[in-house]
């Protein structure tokens, strides 16, 4: 059976009937959010006492008032049948790091044989899920089930459709009958007025009027793999681990530089479509699309929004990216390295503050050296990523980030900031006391008069750094293309807070010493950036030099893999930090860093597990068959002398995994943080020995006894 040729033909065919897409004009006038229950959609079901109540909550910060919930639960109800949902679901995000769901029928019998739609204030307030089912890292045990959600009402409800019907999902928290927290929003949630509560002080020193609010605002770029369905069920890696154990490098890869924003191919492009109408109708500001640098690779990318909603559109995002592939016999691969040899997949944070007068605080204007309250600001990042550069980087760790962070396609595991030529030579001027402006921007010149000139900015971008400021806001380009932004958000809203609020503490005293606002903010931005431009790198972040640099010269932090960094997670400071602002206890934290330890451990063992079945029961028989065939036609050494070396590379690869479990019966024990290590420093480089030999074979063996779809194959064939 020519599976290539099957595969080609489906690339070739792909249209459905679900692939026709709504027109711009639709999804500009009737499409973009018509699957969420805005705020302005509410106002119009609620009276004005309730709309009011609840608005205060949303937008001033207000206690929620249980006694309006039945009056929004019938609203919510109401609305979501109108289109179409029969069922809702508390939609929460565990500690697994993807989303969960438990759906109930709005239909209640009526006791008279009939039946009624019933939504009530209680069952939208609370539910409760089995607690002991998700993650806990030992807040739960076993047989203490009990878990609460707690309706989260500044993220809107929506609707998920699918093809038989529709669900209300309504936005929650997830915590344990103790009401500790086991989910990523509730700790997000608290470090959005941790920030709030240190910023604001802070903007009335400034002059900002009172009932200013802070929020942080975060666009998450998201990159993906897609490859045709058929490749992906007949590789057991992909399906197992969600990234190839095996692949020999091809004649061609990313080395043309063709790709990236090349034209986007017609079945390919079809799927954005289809994915960006279903976001947009749930309200997920979706604006870039476009081809990534690998081939086979693309990227798409919202525009700003409150970090809380864009934790969750990111969620969705993603779901809806894996749910529309396969409209289109394609499957979009999110794993942080699906293919060796190949740039990996990230998802950048771009990370700013503002107020709810729509003020970026992040955004330097006309004359950045002249405004303070930026130059404040920024200063406090500055000194927050320089104090918790070990938080940054825990925020991002995890088995398959490792394979993706300090290659040539990411940024090291050294965090470091690149401020740009001009902002780097404002603080400089500030700190040698001269002010005053730093590169002018100009214009651009193109060389023709056919060509307009360009405004230039008056620095170049950096993309090797992992903490870029990018204009008005800070790029943090660390994170990995499959995890929940939620921990990465939370830490940097925290640590910022922390920051914020030492240097508002500074500046307070100063003034009220009588000292000037212009000559306080000065001396405290110099101090600050004097302390900490340790941190502050605009160069070349691949190098080895910058390695040394760091590491030696400047002593910053190099976390190289994710058991290095997960370790200080419940150090000193961090739990400190955390309890100072309420945003996670010694012991929710120190769950965090078990449920780190046992995901790392439980993924590299299922990868090694899935090395060892694929390389015994398809690559050895494949090359036991070829050798049968050769050997009447004279042998060959060469594949024979390969099948042994892979024979005992898996060999050694069980002899790893072996140990760990004979080593725990001996013990009686189960320490998840001797097995993670051990899976590190034992199990991986097995696992790589396999590979090595595996791909060696795969080169020699004839493609018709190969059992697995090659590198050229899932990368090419669109």
């Amino acid at each position: 059976m020519n599976h290539d040729f099957d595969v080609i033909s489906a690339a070739r065919n792909w249209r459905t009937d679900a692939s026709a897409s709504a027109t711009p004009h639709d999804i500009v006038t009737g499409v973009y959010a018509s699957d969420v229950l805005t705020l302005e959609g509410l106002k119009t079901r609620l009276s004005k006492p309730t709309f009011k109540s609840l608005q205060a909550t949303l937008e001033r910060g207000a206690t929620l008032d249980p006694t309006i919930a039945d009056t929004v639960a019938l609203a919510m109800k109401t609305w979501a049948m109108e289109k179409g949902a029969t069922h809702y679901t508390h939609w929460f995000h565990p500690l697994t790091g993807s989303t969960a769901e438990k759906h109930d029928s709005f239909v209640s019998p009526d006791g008279d044989g009939a039946a009624i739609a019933a939504f009530s204030g209680k069952e939208l307030i609370q539910a409760e899920p089995d607690a002991s089912s998700f993650p806990s890292g030992g807040l739960r045990a076993t047989f203490e089930a009990r878990g609460y959600t707690a309706w989260d009402a500044s993220s809107p409800a929506f609707i998920m459709r699918h093809a038989n019907g529709a669900t209300l999902c309504i936005p929650t928290a997830f915590a344990s009958w103790t009401g500790e927290a086991l989910d990523h929003k509730t700790p997000l949630l608290r470090s959005v007025e941790a920030l709030n509560k240190a910023v604001t002080p802070a903007l009335k020193l400034f002059g900002a009027s009172e009932g200013t609010r802070v929020s942080s605002t975060l666009g998450a770029e998201q990159e993906y793999f897609l490859i045709a369905e058929e490749y992906f069920y007949r590789r057991p890696d992909l399906v197992m681990t969600g990234r190839t154990l095996f692949g020999a490098q091809p004649p061609r890869g990313q080395e043309l530089e063709d790709h990236y924003f090349g034209a986007i191919p017609d079945r390919v492009l079809s799927f954005m479509t289809d994915a960006e109408t279903q976001l947009y109708a749930l309200g997920i500001p979706v604006k870039t699309r476009h081809n990534e640098v690998a081939p086979g690779q693309f990227e798409i990318a919202p525009i700003f929004e409150d970090s809380n909603i864009a934790a969750d559109h990111q969620q969705l995002t993603m779901q809806v990216l894996r749910n529309t592939a396969r409209k289109y016999g394609l499957v979009a691969l999110l794993h942080e390295k699906p293919f060796a040899g190949v740039n990996g997949s990230g998802k950048h944070c771009n990370w700013s503050m503002a107020t709810n007068k729509g003020e970026n605080l992040l955004e330097p204007g006309d004359t950045p050296h002249e405004n303070l309250q930026f130059l404040f600001f920024t200063s406090a990042v500055i000194k927050a990523v320089d104090d918790h550069q070990d938080l940054l980087r825990i925020s991002v760790a995890s088995a398959s980030n490792d394979h993706r962070l300090g290659a040539n396609e990411a940024p090291p595991a050294i965090l470091s900031i690149f401020l740009g030529s001009e902002l780097t030579e404002i603080f400089d001027r500030l700190e040698s006391g001269q002010g005053g402006r730093g590169s002018e921007a100009g214009l651009l010149g193109l060389g023709t008069n056919v060509l307009p000139p360009l405004p230039r900015h008056a620095g170049d971008r950096n993309r090797t750094s992992p903490f870029a400021f990018t204009g008005n806001k800070f790029e943090f380009r660390a994170a990995g293309s499959s995890q929940s932004i939620s921990f990465p958000i939370t830490v940097l809203n925290t640590i910022v807070a922390d920051a914020v609020s030492e240097l508002a503490a500074e500046l307070e005293a100063k003034l009220g010493a009588g000292e000037d606002l212009n000559a306080a903010v000065a001396d405290i931005v110099k101090a600050t950036y004097t302390k900490h431009k340790r941190i502050v790198f605009n160069g070349d972040g691949y190098s080895e030099e910058w390695h040394q640099e760091a590491e030696h010269g400047r002593g910053l932090l190099n976390l190289r893999t994710t058991l290095d960094a997960v370790e200080h997670l419940t150090d000193g400071k961090n739990g400190a930090l955390f309890a100072k602002f309420g945003v996670l206890s010694d012991r929710e934290l120190a769950a965090r860093q078990e449920i780190m330890y046992d995901i790392y451990f439980k993924t590299v063992n299922i990868e090694g597990e899935t090395t060892e079945y694929m390389a015994r029961t398809m690559m050895l028989p494949a090359a036991v068959k070829y050798l049968g065939e050769l050997h009447a036609a004279g042998g060959s050494r060469a594949v024979k002398a390969l099948a042994g070396e892979l024979e005992a590379a898996t060999d050694a690869l069980y002899d790893a995994t072996q140990a760990l479990s004979e080593h725990n019966a001996a013990l009686g024990g189960d320490e998840v943080h001797e097995k993670a290590h051990h899976m590190r420093d034992h199990v991986l480089p097995a696992m790589q020995q396999v590979r090595v030999a595996a791909d060696r074979l795969e080169k020699l063996v004839a493609e018709a006894h190969w059992p697995l779809p090659t590198y050229r194959q899932m990368l090419f064939v669109k």
